[in-house]
């Protein structure tokens, strides 16, 4: 599966040298194609941007659009996605769509699905979106620095039908890597990469330290948090609220409570219901303890709402758990802090199965963790052997979680799940999407360090 650029460029429509342009490297917008016949729907431009996270400081972010986190993509059930994406970065990138289950050569992927989008290049993303829900993009090259500078965005599928819904708030959860001048620090130290991660030291809503958010008073409005951050898993709490959650991870659940906190781990997503109280008064959007933001209850004069009916299910097949196969999958810490380090090699420090991934070797994708066919359903026994939490997330497919030794689980679908230090936990799903596909923990810094495998399904 691995590719020259020669083939790529050959079997893959879309990879094209753009100019610059007359404005420089600093400014882009990503908008919608006025043009029908233009061949496609956005056209999105990853550029160098200067943001102030830090008051009175400028951030050299890198950002899809005007803004970092880069601006919302929209998109109906079933219909058509069609991105021109555009490369005005002094670095070779890609966008890989998140939680997306589509074609493989649409996966982003660099030297399995495609080549890294250069510097002046561009690439025609075109695939049709089944699932409705809360979804994000972001490169899958150089990852620690390319998520870090802030090529993160959200990606709405929304319902065929309404909802019931009739206000909607989307919230990019993001820690940023820098110091008290808003100045980048370290992306990624092995000492941090061989624990938890290497967290960033400023949490921002919407790439806002304290953001307040608006919502109408009195009445039940949408809301969509997704965790675009490197490392943190969030303990999401709001206290006082009345909250359902009607989603996760993009797919609808039977609406329950809140609770006492929720842990959103990166790359996961949580859709909520929040029925605000009345004007003038506040909510703290809480990470455990720490305060995120404030959700701020503002006046209005429409009629009240009602809690909305569960959103309709998305069309995933149903795994035959009675005859489906199991393979198991062992995530365990390595160490070897100080191995290759003197080649430009990363650290390797964790493992699936006894294998560590290697970021700079373009051939481990040619061999597979394990094959699937295709059609079949399968059983993945998730083992945490660490002391860490690992976000486990799968390419081109979604799994339905079903089982785990530490907590009840209420079944669901999704594309990502939080496996606790020492969790064992079994998901099932139906392999349905023929590709090699990524299988990894979204914590970036272990994901760049050895835990990230391929599974292939054919």
């Amino acid at each position: 599966m691995s590719f020259t650029r020669r083939q790529i460029l050959g079997g893959l429509a879309g990879l094209v040298v753009v100019g610059v342009g007359a404005g420089g490297a600093s400014r882009y917008w990503l908008g919608k194609m006025a043009d029908a016949d233009a061949g496609h729907d956005y056209e999105l431009i990853a550029a160098p941007l200067d943001v102030e996270l830090v008051a009175g400081h400028k951030t050299p972010a890198w950002a899809f659009g005007p803004s970092a986190p880069g601006t919302e993509l929209r998109v109906r059930q079933g219909e058509w996605l069609r991105v021109r994406f555009i490369n005005h970065l002094p670095v070779a990138t890609t966008i890989h769509w998140h939680g997306i289950r589509l074609p493989l050569e649409m996966d982003g992927v660099p030297y399995v699905s495609q080549l890294p989008v250069l510097p002046g290049e561009y690439f025609d993303y075109k695939f049709r979106v089944p699932d409705a829900g809360s979804y994000w993009y972001h490169p899958h090259v150089n990852s620690s620095e390319e998520l870090g500078r802030g090529l993160v965005g959200p990606l709405i599928i929304e319902e065929r039908e309404p909802t019931g819904f009739k206000y909607e708030k989307t919230l990019s959860l993001k820690s940023w890597h820098v110091d008290e001048e808003g100045a980048f620090v370290a992306f990624s130290i092995p000492r941090e990469a061989a624990r938890g991660g290497t967290a960033g030291g400023l949490s921002t809503i919407n790439g806002v330290s304290q953001a307040v958010i608006d919502l109408p008073a009195g009445q039940i409005t949408r809301v969509r948090l997704l965790n675009l951050d490197n490392t943190l898993t969030y303990r999401l709490n709001i206290p006082g609220v009345e909250a359902q959650i009607y989603a996760l991870d993009g797919n609808p659940i039977e609406p329950r409570a809140l609770g006492k906190e929720y842990w959103l781990g990166p790359g996961m997503r949580i859709c909520l219901a929040i029925k605000a109280p009345p004007a003038g008064e506040e909510l703290s959007l809480r990470n455990g303890p720490v305060r995120l933001g404030t959700f701020r209850s503002v006046a209005n004069t429409d009629a009240p709402t009602e809690w909305p009916p569960a959103l309709p299910a998305n069309p995933v097949a149903e795994p035959d758990l009675a005859n489906a196969q199991k393979l198991n999958f062992n995530f365990e810490w390595v160490g070897s802090v100080s191995v290759n380090v003197e080649n430009g090699k990363p650290p390797s420090l964790w493992q699936i199965n006894g294998k560590a991934w290697d970021i700079t070797d373009k051939t481990c994708a040619d061999r597979p963790i394990a094959k699937l066919e295709k059609g079949k359903s399968y059983i993945f026994e998730l083992k945490n052997m660490t002391q860490y939490q690992h976000p486990i997330h799968l390419h081109g497919m979604s799994f339905k979680v079903i089982a785990s030794n530490r907590h009840k689980v209420i079944p669901y679908f999704t594309d990502t799940y939080l496996l606790g230090k020492n969790e064992r936990a079994q998901v099932a799903l139906v392999a349905d999407n023929p590709g090699v596909w990524m299988f990894h923990c979204h914590v970036v810094d272990h994901m760049e360090t050895g835990l990230m495998a391929a599974i292939e399904v054919a």
